[in-house]
């Protein structure tokens, strides 16, 4: 149980980080436009990544998952960023 906490506490920071980088990016115009409604809605996606840690039957699941998915987040900006797709 520990194991999956730390997994969505951790985790889930990354998984957040790269959802909310993605909404801040992604919507037309500039960035900073969007940086204070992503950044106030950062909390409560962190929020659900811990609690989505939980969902999964063992934590060596868990953190795979969840650490996958802040990876592809992040390769996602990266590949924003070098495309020039965001300004």
């Amino acid at each position: 149980m520990w194991s999956r906490a730390f997994a969505g506490l951790i985790a889930g920071l990354f998984v957040a980080a790269a959802v909310t980088g993605l909404a801040a990016w992604l919507p037309p115009g500039p960035w900073a436009a969007s940086l204070v409604p992503s950044l106030i809605a950062f909390i409560p996606l962190w929020m659900l990544a811990a609690v989505w840690a939980f969902s999964f039957r063992s934590a060596a699941r868990a953190w795979t998952v969840m650490s996958a998915c802040a990876a592809g987040g992040f390769l996602l900006l990266w590949l924003l960023r070098v495309s020039g797709a965001v300004q």
